[in-house]
């Protein structure tokens, strides 16, 4: 899949109710196409701009979670529907290729090399105890967080010193590339 979301139709039009719902990351088996519909092997029709072939990756895995702003934050979530920070993380990664653990602790041992946030650059992973953010550049973070009850875009400064005022301390910065 393609798009954040997609329905599934019972026939090749858009004004028929849908039958079900898929995610973005979701796999089809794609039997024929008709009109602008791929035709699911389970006879679901699936509009064909909204599917990508399954070898495709996603170029740029910030850009990759930046398509989940405003998607609600849920705890163990790992969809459109609701996401946490690891499944926010683990995604966008996904997305793109990257082998990619799905808790924050284990993303945090086992992912890229040591940064600082001196030094942060669009991509760096930020990591509290429990929690992990997506560095957008020096300035701004992309993380899904009870906070904001969102995936949110937050300046990098207000989130520290709020994560901070609550006693949790950044652990450690890793970089991808």
């Amino acid at each position: 899949m393609a798009a954040l979301r997609t329905l599934v139709f019972p026939g090749p039009s858009i004004k028929l109710p849908p039958v079900d719902a898929l995610p973005l990351g979701a796999r089809i088996a794609v039997a024929r196409e008709q009109d602008s519909f791929a035709v699911s092997s389970s006879g679901g029709f699936v509009p064909l701009r909204h599917l990508a072939p399954v070898a495709n990756v996603e170029p740029e895995f910030v850009a990759v979670a930046e398509r989940f702003i405003g998607v609600p934050y849920l705890w163990g979530g790992k969809s459109s529907l609701g996401l946490d920070c690891s499944g926010l993380v683990q995604f966008a990664l996904t997305a793109c290729g990257i082998k990619c653990p799905r808790d924050s602790d284990m993303q945090e041992s086992a992912l890229g090399k040591p940064a600082s946030l001196a030094g942060l650059q669009s991509g760096d992973l930020i990591f509290w105890k429990g929690h992990i953010a997506i560095a957008r550049g020096r300035n701004s973070i992309i993380h899904a967080n009870a906070f904001h009850m969102a995936v949110a875009i937050e300046s990098v400064a207000e989130a520290l010193a709020r994560i901070g005022a609550a006693g949790n301390q950044v652990t450690s910065v890793r970089r991808l590339k």
